[in-house]
């Protein structure tokens, strides 16, 4: 998810902002974004208490053409700019298999949680005699299997987010070294400033600007600088994809269809990290006005990204073939047009940086403060993640390893167990054994792609 939200034409500038607070917040479990007005008005959240106020109903519903932009802005992220290169060493037929096959795996967990939290609404509080609340996944995990639920939901959520910003800054550092480093110079991988070397220089230098930007507690101040990171991430992908048509058509580069077992589960952990997005199921289908339309809505536009990822890897690594880089902006040469979609991705994900990692404040200042807002923690938290950065070498490898390591759980194992525990007493053996399949499938996936990721 780092793309967040796009909305159509009738939607106002304040209607724009609310929803996209309201559906960032939600995948920490706090549906409103706080503030340091409202911790002192307010009482602070424990572990069952509801999302949304009243009756759950959001005021601002979604059109079907809106949900289409949501679920598009919420799925597709960083983890595209590296297919290209998984194109090359898995294969491109391979690819092609694992893009599609992971899009469906990624529909079938956002819709086991629906289904899961539909049917919740019929069992009713036990303090309350209220249905259950379920507007986030933590608190689907809180609602099926107590705190340990919540705290299992939470603890992957608070990895992927951060583990999303560190590809982030791995991507910044890596692209702003190469752009910058003049070719009479030594390589961006050993060109120091003042005994740093160039990538380090760079990330450190987005510390500063992300303490300031994360200090912000109420994330409805951030909504115009997400609108604008969209805007011009989307713009510079398309400039990629234009390039790689114009080079395919001049002359294709030798490619290869097939790789081998190691580069499978490589390859897959990207795939699986390129479809981000699983904790915004719940959020969108709750702000959806026809949600008996949720499902089609959801299937027709996991099948466009899927179609969209299979031509963006495929002419990626059609354009430069064996040559093609981990991230696919490195293979555009030093031209200005070049220059500024590169510019321009590191401004979207520099931007899009404090809205990923407000689900990580809420949950760590949901553990550790009593749900306060606390500027230290941020700052540790912004440190940590720009730390880890700066010993990634590889932006793909990095991918390959968070999409195999904390994707997998959150967004096939998670949600099948979840729909597991809820159905079991009413299940067929078949709808059972599918869910079971589904878990044992995440299992073996995320410990194979994490091996060899690691490897």
């Amino acid at each position: 998810m780092s793309l967040q939200e796009e909305v159509e034409a009738e939607t106002s500038a304040d209607s724009l902002q609310s929803l996209l607070a309201e559906n960032t917040s939600s995948l920490a479990g706090n549906s409103e974004p706080r503030n340091l007005s409202s911790n002192s008005s307010h009482s602070l959240p424990t572990e069952n208490t509801p999302l949304l106020p009243g009756n759950g109903e959001p005021q601002n519903l979604s059109s079907q053409l809106k949900t289409i932009a949501n679920v598009f802005l919420s799925v597709v992220g960083a983890g595209v700019l590296g297919l290209p290169y998984t194109f090359m060493r898995t294969g491109w037929v391979t690819s092609l298999i694992m893009v599609f096959s992971v899009a469906a795996l990624t529909y079938r967990g956002m819709m086991l949680l629906v289904h899961t939290r539909r049917r919740l609404k019929d069992v009713p509080d036990g303090a309350s005699g209220r249905p259950l609340e379920t507007a986030s996944f933590g608190d689907l995990g809180f609602n099926v299997g107590g705190p340990v639920g919540r705290f299992f939901v939470d603890c992957m959520i608070v990895l992927s987010q951060a583990g999303f910003c560190v590809g982030y800054l791995i991507f910044i550092g890596n692209t702003l070294a190469n752009l910058f480093n003049s070719p009479l110079m030594l390589s961006a991988a050993s060109f120091k400033i003042l005994g740093v070397s160039a990538k380090s220089l760079y990330i450190w230098s987005c510390f500063p600007f992300h303490l300031g930007l994360s200090s912000i507690p109420n994330l409805t101040s951030l909504a115009s600088l997400s609108i604008f990171a969209d805007a011009v991430g989307i713009s510079s992908m398309f400039a990629v994809l234009a390039e790689d048509v114009v080079i395919v058509t001049k002359q294709m580069a030798a490619i290869e269809p097939f790789g081998t077992l190691s580069t499978f589960f490589y390859g897959l952990g990207v795939v699986v990290y390129s479809f981000e997005g699983i904790g915004m199921a719940l959020p969108l289908e709750s702000e959806m006005r026809d949600k008996t339309q949720f499902g089609k809505i959801l299937g027709l536009t996991m099948l466009f990204i899927a179609a969209m990822y299979g031509l963006f890897g495929a002419l990626g690594y059609f354009a430069f073939g064996d040559n093609t880089k981990d991230i696919i902006t490195a293979n555009m040469g030093k031209g200005w047009l070049s220059s500024l979609v590169q510019v321009g991705l590191c401004i979207n994900l520099f931007f899009t940086f404090p809205l990923m990692m407000n689900p990580v404040y809420e949950v760590v200042e949901r553990w550790f403060r009593g749900g306060n807002y606390c500027l230290w923690t941020r700052l540790m938290l912004v440190l940590a993640v720009s730390l880890v950065a700066l010993f990634v070498p590889s932006f793909a490898d990095f991918l390959s390893f968070m999409g195999s390591s904390t994707c997998c759980m959150l967004g096939f194992i998670l949600p099948a167990g979840f729909h597991y525990m809820t159905f079991r007493d009413e299940m067929s053996w078949r709808e059972a054994s599918a869910d079971v399949g589904i878990i044992v499938l995440g299992v073996l996936l995320g410990i194979s792609g994490t091996w060899y990721s690691l490897s």
